[in-house]
């Protein structure tokens, strides 16, 4: 069983526009039903942000826990058994509205970012996309989450994006802020890791022994090849229109379920059957039910 792979669907993201692709989920009925798509596709896993709910507004997050148990009970109403995985990033030293809505639904997973970055990007003229943003991810913040997630009794998956941020959840486990190192090695934000299959082979030194990772690819065609050298390297897979809107013949995909279908290619090219979320539960260690009763794996 270890040799199968773990899929996620990366659903929707914290800002991505359904003005751009009108099959980014926004209501918890559009959520459900894009997860049944990757479910039915393979997915085990779903990561899922919270959007505001109401005309025109549906591009922005939303932290209230109401919001959030709606679009979790509509997911595993739709999914039965799928592992939720939340996020829970935002700027600021504010952490209450992650915090309350991991307190409400008590994913098995919840997304913790280890570390801080100058979130960048240019335009083909210069000028930056957006005014450039600090996302900051203070000890001090990291420690908020994973106190957040200890009560909830769910699982942090770091989210890592750069090499030292990498190197800093060692950092944690040894000083015993965490009892897990579940890595998310991010890549394909312009001031962070690019997408690159060597550099993610090399990435794999510095992780714990034994530790379970995925890849966070962002970007178009390119990101291909690296989700193959992923699977062949024994990692867990993650793609959704979160990350990307391409498939790997460079047309955009028509839904959460297409691309998770190509990733699920991507593992049997490896030599990789699928694993089902309880399945995926045994090889990850996850305690609790199938309907977010919390973990209680401590490896």
């Amino acid at each position: 069983m270890s040799d199968k792979a773990i899929l996620t669907c990366a659903l929707n993201g914290v800002l991505t526009d359904p003005r751009q692709h009108p099959m980014i989920p926004v209501t918890p009925e559009q959520m459900a039903a894009s997860a049944r798509e990757a479910y039915d596709a393979g997915a085990a896993i779903v990561h899922i942000h919270f959007r505001a709910q109401g005309d025109g507004v549906g591009h922005l997050p939303s932290w209230e826990p109401d919001v959030a148990a709606a679009a979790v009970e509509a997911i595993r109403a739709a999914c039965p058994g799928i592992v939720i995985n939340q996020t829970t990033g935002t700027v600021g030293p504010d952490i209450s509205g992650p915090a309350a809505c991991i307190k409400r639904t008590r994913p098995e997973i919840a997304a913790c970012n280890a570390g801080s970055l100058n979130y960048l990007k240019l335009r083909s003229d210069g000028r930056w996309a957006w005014p450039p943003l600090l996302f900051d991810n203070p000890v001090s913040k990291v420690q908020g989450f994973l106190d957040a997630m200890a009560e909830a009794g769910s699982r942090p998956e770091f989210e890592c994006f750069d090499v030292g941020i990498v190197r800093s959840v060692g950092l944690y486990v040894e000083n015993g802020m965490a009892k897990t190192a579940q890595y998310n090695f991010v890549m394909g934000v312009a001031s962070g890791m690019p997408v690159d299959a060597d550099l993610l082979a090399l990435l794999l030194r510095y992780r714990r022994d034994g530790a379970l990772w995925q890849t966070t690819l962002i970007g178009r065609t390119e990101i291909w090849p690296v989700h193959q050298r992923a699977a062949e390297l024994g990692g867990m897979l993650r793609t959704g229109l979160e990350d990307t809107f391409y498939l790997p013949g460079g047309e955009k995909a028509k839904s959460n379920g297409a691309l998770i279908e190509a990733l699920a290619a991507c593992a049997r090219n490896a030599g990789r059957e699928i694993a089902s979320p309880d399945e995926t539960r045994i090889i990850m260690n996850l305690g609790g039910s199938h309907h977010g009763e919390a973990g209680t794996s401590t490896a």
